[in-house]
């Protein structure tokens, strides 16, 4: 192949994953049914510039400082306005409504889900989980290369349950508040807790949108998943040795700080887990969709929730009956108060709304571009002409310059014939590929955000060699580990 059609060809990869996105049903439809191919038609391409164009804005959130849902909404209204005008001018007035219905049922089990999730992470925080974690490790007075491997290692740990991007911003917080001007330091130290949050989140089906979609449908059980813990382990390991050797061994300055848990801090906790383990049932067992589990693990909290409520207003009705009034005004500071003052759609209403329409518009966005034929067209220039693995890889990388969720969401639709190696490579590189630049990932946006000055593009672009060196170990690892996995 010259070096001319080699380029050609690149791109033809590289725009066939911008293009790819989201509802797998429709991947199957275009394939099965037997759905018009519009991709050399004006239509297609107009789709495919509305999409661009509102990634495009996506990509600039930080510095338009507009909102990553807004662009993505309104191209996603427009594409399935041209889908439905291009199929209708043909005679086919049904085809675009029905792939539209299936993206719709597609996003409200991933927008359940992820609501249900978001207001348990609320509570927690509300209650004061969180905080506590944080005061705890700053008064320590652990040195800083302890606190860099601490701060990794929970990360690490974390992720999988509470996501990657809470993580995260929980650990950014620990090392700013242990490392406070020493720049360098906290410039390295969040370079590992992102690496970390992400490598975790991969190994779980809670731990990331992506490893969520290939959860929810059903390429990867529960606990075929932890089949990837020890790549993902690597994934960190290998940069967190060469980034430790810059950090010096001297300790910080003490700090002193207090953090109180709220009443039914645990139990809410408690109920967590217990409405995670009723997701996997759901999926496992009964062969119900796991939101099932999540919703009803939701209702728990919000029981719980009208609990320490009434127990709130019946302690502050006690100290009122038996001090006076002037007690009153004391208590209504007290933990009484607060419990009597607690409403859960509080916690609810402070979900990532954003997030949620902007999965919305992706959703829709490129489901309208699969209806158009563009996801059979990614899936032979990707699967067909690269093989599984070289294609399963270059998602990775893909996924440190375009975020990795619509790059799955663009696998999943294409339904590649992949055997449960592959599917748990791609799970894999998606999930941890994003850690090679800081704009790759959820994670380290927010990073950025939280450390704003200190933990830069550059500063993390200065250690991604280190990184890169970690995604190939952890490859190598999959392959090597899970060898049984692998068609021959």
């Amino acid at each position: 192949m010259n070096p001319t059609r080699r380029i050609h060809h690149s791109l033809r990869v590289l725009a066939a994953l911008l293009a790819g996105a989201c509802a797998p049903s429709l991947a199957l439809a275009s394939t099965a049914t037997g759905q018009a191919d519009y991709t050399g038609h004006w239509a297609g391409w107009l789709t495919v510039a509305l999409f661009v164009v509102a990634y495009l804005f996506v990509i600039a959130e930080e510095s338009l400082h507009l909102r990553k849902s807004k662009p993505v909404m309104v191209a996603a209204g427009l594409i399935w306005a041209t889908v439905a005008l291009v199929y209708a001018a043909n005679g086919d007035t049904h085809t675009a409504e029905q792939a539209v219905r299936h993206n719709i049922e597609e996003y409200g089990e991933l927008f359940l889900f992820l609501l249900a999730a978001m207001t348990y992470i609320n509570t927690m925080e509300e209650r004061g989980v969180f905080d506590a974690l944080r005061v705890w490790l700053v008064n320590q007075g652990f040195s800083l290369r302890t606190i860099f491997w601490i701060t990794g290692l929970l990360a690490f740990a974390i992720s999988p349950v509470a996501d990657n991007l809470t993580t995260a911003l929980l650990m950014a917080t620990v090392i700013m508040a242990v490392g406070g001007g020493n720049h360098a330091f906290v410039a390295v130290a969040c370079i590992n807790v992102v690496v970390a949050a992400n490598a975790g989140g991969a190994f779980s089906p809670f731990g990331d949108i992506t490893t969520l979609m290939v959860w929810q449908k059903g390429l990867v059980q529960f606990q075929e998943f932890f089949d990837l813990f020890v790549p993902s382990a690597v994934n960190w390991l290998v940069p967190a040795v060469m980034l430790s050797l810059s950090i010096p061994s001297s300790s910080p300055e003490a700090v002193t700080e207090r953090a109180e848990l709220k009443n039914g801090a645990w139990p809410v906790v408690v109920l967590f887990l217990l409405t995670i383990t009723m997701a996997v049932c759901a999926h496992n067992f009964l062969h119900l969709p796991p939101v099932i589990g999540m919703m009803t693990g939701l209702g728990l909290l919000k029981l719980y929730g009208y609990h320490l409520k009434r127990r709130g207003m019946h302690a502050m009705a006690m100290a009122t009956d038996d001090l006076g009034q002037s007690s009153l005004e004391v208590e209504n500071g007290s933990a009484a108060a607060g419990d009597a003052n607690f409403n859960i759609f509080r916690s609810l209403e402070r979900a990532e709304w954003d997030t949620l329409m902007f999965f919305y518009g992706i959703i829709l966005c490129v489901g309208g571009l699969g209806t158009m034929g563009y996801l059979a067209a990614g899936s032979q220039l990707m699967y067909g002409d690269l093989g599984a693995t070289s294609a399963n890889i270059l998602v990775g990388l893909i996924s440190a310059i375009v975020d990795n969720i619509p790059v799955m969401f663009a696998v999943l639709a294409m339904q590649p014939d992949m055997d449960h190696g592959q599917w748990l490579l791609v799970t894999l590189t998606a999930g941890v590929g994003g850690s090679l630049l800081s704009i790759g990932s959820a994670a380290g946006v927010a990073v950025m955000g939280q450390a704003r000055g200190i933990y830069t593009f550059f500063a993390h672009l200065k250690w991604s060699w280190a990184i890169a060196l970690g995604y190939a170990a952890s490859i190598w690892v999959h392959f090597w580990l899970n060898a049984d996995l692998f068609s021959p």
